[in-house]
């Protein structure tokens, strides 16, 4: 997508030489994003469905965003949790509040750290219940992603992140999502304290929990004295066109964690605990030396009011209903998909059987029209889009996205 003499390419070549090659990305490089837009280093512009993977839910370069910023840049960047300083108070409160179960909260810098948190307290409250630790196991579902950490990507019940890391840590179970007598009989087995998921899967192809499911984990939580964690990192704040995702479920869980949106680009996790577990982890227990940095929960508390605001939540379902129209328009010209599916605006659309495994190829074809979407596996697109996208962005990035598959070869090269 660069000529040699691109101004891109010493810098891709940078990246080739001197990361760790853990990744594998499109040989573009962004410059610059304003909105629902971003720009690359040789000034082509993009329509951005995929937010930087559900992060940037207020776009690039919000102006509510950057005043919190530097403001709080001018006064203290760091200063540990040794001391106190005013806006992870603050967000802590407010997190307690929009939430209306949890009453304390541990900040981190990340998902997968927010998940090794939940997993140590869930551990940790089983021990305090006077359980072994064979009576300890977490439940977790086929096709959730939880992180990359040992614990968290254990808890990830997807084999290809775990090949090759073994020994795994042990006390996890793996259950096929929305099975229900599957999980009853995981129950019956009397060793179970936790049952962890997604309210929508993201990276197991956004794949959301069957009406009634999640009720009637908490059923057999409560049966049996278990916690009920939901991880909202990539399907919370807003995405799904709730706050909080599991608002939509009708339960009370016991433990959430979020990242992502909650700091829309600039790192940030939480942990919120309910009164079941908050007085578990007491001095020692557990702790972070960045998380609940000043700069990190100064922007979070602006996020987390815009987010929650019926501005950008009535704008989540707007344009969720016109992705979706879209999305059926283009199915309906080119048979593409099986089906599109999701919550809010976090939509997949599942490539029909003559498409499966080519959802990267579809990528790289949408980026050379001026769209940056995702994929969740090679079988199904993803589209993450800002929160607050209008709609000539959004209908813009739709036709270049029906411009894209114009070109991309029916056949398999």
């Amino acid at each position: 997508m660069h000529s040699p003499e691109s101004p891109s390419t010493p810098l891709i070549d940078l990246g080739k030489r001197y990361w760790l090659p853990v990744y594998r990305p499109r040989e573009v490089v962004l410059d610059h994003g304003k909105g629902s837009r971003v720009w690359d280093a040789e000034g082509r512009d993009y329509v951005d469905l995929g937010a930087g993977i559900a992060v940037n839910a207020l776009g690039h370069q919000d102006p509510d965003l950057l005043d919190a910023l530097t403001t709080q840049a001018h006064k203290l960047w760091h200063s540990s949790n040794v001391f106190y300083t005013e806006p992870p108070l603050h967000l802590a409160q407010e997190l307690v509040d929009a939430s209306g179960f949890a009453t304390r909260v541990f900040l981190c810098n990340s998902g997968t750290e927010a998940n090794e948190a939940a997993i140590k307290l869930v551990r940790k409250w089983a021990s305090q219940q006077g359980r072994p630790p064979e009576q300890r196991v977490i439940v977790t579902f086929r096709g959730s992603f939880h992180g990359r950490t040992l614990a968290a990507v254990t808890a990830t019940a997807q084999p290809k992140y775990q090949e090759s890391y073994e020994p795994l840590p042990g006390g996890f179970r793996y259950l096929d999502f929305n099975d229900v007598p599957a999980l009853e009989a995981a129950f019956a087995q009397g060793d179970v304290s936790a049952v962890m998921l997604e309210p929508v899967q993201g990276e197991g192809g956004v794949l959301p929990a069957a009406p009634g499911f999640i009720k009637r984990v908490r059923e057999l939580c409560d049966q049996y004295n278990a916690l009920l964690v939901l991880d909202e990192i990539q399907c919370g704040m807003g995405r799904t066109g709730t706050l909080f995702a599991h608002a939509q479920d009708e339960v009370t869980p016991d433990i959430v964690t979020l990242a992502k949106a909650l700091g829309c680009g600039f790192p940030i996790g939480a942990m919120l605990a309910g009164p079941k577990v908050a007085e578990v982890m007491q001095f020692g227990a557990h702790g972070t030396t960045f998380g609940g940095n000043p700069l990190a929960a100064a922007v979070a508390r602006v996020a987390l009011r815009k987010l929650g605001s019926a501005e950008i939540l009535a704008n989540v379902a707007r344009q969720s209903q016109a992705l979706r129209d879209g999305l059926a328009a283009i199915q309906a010209e080119t048979g593409l998909f099986s089906q599109v599916r999701g919550r809010g605006l976090m939509l997949g659309a599942v490539l029909a059987d003559a498409y499966k495994g080519r959802a990267g190829e579809i990528l790289d074809y949408a980026a050379g029209h001026g769209l940056l979407v995702l994929q969740a596996g090679p079988d199904v697109l993803r589209f993450v889009p800002p929160l607050n996208i209008s709609d000539a962005d959004l209908a813009e990035g739709l036709a270049r996205f029906r411009a894209a598959l114009q070109d991309f070869p029916r056949e398999k090269p």
